[in-house]
């Protein structure tokens, strides 16, 4: 059902022999009759300034709209919206299987990688555990560890003046400081 048109000064409604109908930028339907009493380009109900558009089969659709019924309105749009949210839906598909190929590519990726890694790890000759050279355990965890222990070769053993390391060697270090000993 349509909404009744009338004219909102005189509030008479749409018949043969009436005049035509106008509508304002306000909002305020007016007879001919009704407009032409009032003063040009002023809406006889708020008297703001206003300009008028003659109400026929030929105007914008979107101002048809303000007369159509509630329930033909909803059928229009409701098939407009199903429009729009097949479309939407068809590129969310889309997109949804661009990702899938994407991560299936990098997964079949991750997989050939595992299995390098797995080759070049049976390819590997087992490791041997080395004690390195400071990892010897004695009374003073910051001391070196004597030549003989990790076999350094026997020319730092006979060489006629002290090494570095020889000196370095013979210190020892206290990892306590002493509460007298000033900073």
């Amino acid at each position: 059902m349509a909404v009744p048109v009338f004219c909102n000064s005189c509030s008479c409604e749409p018949r043969k022999p009436t005049p035509r109908f106008s509508l304002t930028n306000c909002g305020h339907i007016f007879c001919e009759v009704c407009l032409q009493k009032g003063k040009k380009d002023e809406c006889l109900i708020c008297k703001t300034a206003c300009q008028t558009l003659v109400l026929s089969k030929e105007i914008d659709p979107d101002i048809q709209s303000l007369f159509m019924g509630v329930d033909v309105l909803c059928e229009k749009y409701s098939k407009e919206i199903t429009q729009v949210l097949e479309f939407q839906e068809k590129h969310r598909k889309h997109l949804l299987a661009y990702y899938k190929q994407k991560t299936a590519k990098l997964e079949e990726s991750i997989k050939k990688v595992t299995q390098q890694m797995k080759q070049m790890q049976c390819m590997k000759p087992p490791e041997q555990t080395t004690q390195l050279p400071f990892s010897s355990t004695s009374r003073n965890p910051l001391s070196m560890p004597s030549r003989k222990q990790n076999g350094y070769s026997s020319y730092l053993l006979h060489s006629s003046h002290p090494s570095t390391s020889e000196t370095v060697e013979s210190m020892e270090v206290d990892p306590v400081p002493s509460p007298m000993r000033k900073v």
